[in-house]
């Protein structure tokens, strides 16, 4: 998968599972979600879930650090990183 299309696949998922629920519709790829109160400790519990499911890679507890979830351009890196290191494509 391309950068787009991670990006776009993580996007669709906070918007529907937890912008919304903040009011929040919306935002830039930068933006930090997490400053903004988009992202809170249960969305990133969420988002591990969803990763794991959807990308087919594993977060390690050490993984869950500000830097990966900051923003969507973050978790896209983040989860390009991980497919790399498990050796097969996203999704």
């Amino acid at each position: 998968m391309t950068e787009t299309e991670v990006n776009e696949q993580i996007r669709e998922f906070v918007l529907e599972s937890l912008a919304r629920r903040e009011g929040i519709m919306n935002f830039a790829d930068g933006d930090s979600l997490l400053e903004n109160g988009v992202i809170t400790s249960i969305g990133i519990y969420r988002l591990v879930m969803f990763f794991e499911e959807n990308f087919h890679i594993h977060v390690p507890d050490d993984d869950l650090v500000p830097d990966h979830f900051r923003s969507i351009t973050d978790m896209g890196r983040y989860v390009r990183e991980r497919v790399a290191v498990a050796g097969r494509p996203a999704a």
